[in-house]
């Protein structure tokens, strides 16, 4: 019992500090980066299957292959796109963008953010309308290329957290919730 409310009190110190931190960034930020998702974008997102996620990792020790394994096993219609593999775990993998087939969408990034704004010039010339950025992603860059468009985009928010969440996700966006942080 004591372990569950250790648990508790430290997720909540942590989400705290990061609620702080999110806070000063969006205030120093506001301008390069303008985090207003709504829930209405987030589902008219989801709703664009089949997706894409640029930026899966053949190693199962990386968050892209973590989050590419659990979006499949939660049901997600979803593509892997890596330049340097011909199939992650067992889906057929796109070297690039613009190799994707027709049906596709939507993308979420997870790519660093150094080659982030590339991917979304190459998602603008394939004619991608929904855009998903994940958070360690983004890119000042990135949102420029982005400013202005009639592309649905999301940043600041984490897919795991709004794709059928369990365990912590469901915990963190409870949390979110609850600081009013959550996207309305």
């Amino acid at each position: 019992m004591s372990v569950c409310i250790f648990i508790v009190f430290l997720s909540l110190y942590t989400y705290l500090t990061i609620r702080r931190q999110i806070i000063n960034f969006r205030f120093i930020n506001q301008y390069l980066y303008p985090i207003m998702n709504s829930l209405k974008q987030i589902n008219q997102f989801l709703d664009n299957q089949p997706i894409a996620l640029v930026g899966v990792s053949r190693n199962p020790k990386k968050f892209g292959y973590a989050a590419f394994r659990e979006l499949k096993e939660k049901g997600m219609s979803i593509i892997p796109v890596n330049p340097e593999a011909d199939e992650i775990m067992g889906e057929k993998s796109y070297r690039n963008v613009t190799s994707l087939p027709e049906e596709v969408k939507g993308i979420i990034v997870m790519t660093k953010k150094e080659i982030t704004a590339s991917v979304v010039c190459e998602a603008k010339a394939r004619g991608i309308k929904s855009i998903w950025i994940q958070q360690a992603a983004n890119s000042k860059e990135a949102m420029g290329e982005l400013k202005g468009t009639d592309i649905n985009f999301i940043t600041g928010e984490c897919i795991l957290m709004h794709y059928k969440p369990h365990s912590i996700h469901k915990f963190h966006g409870n949390l979110k919730k609850l600081f009013r942080m959550y996207p309305k």
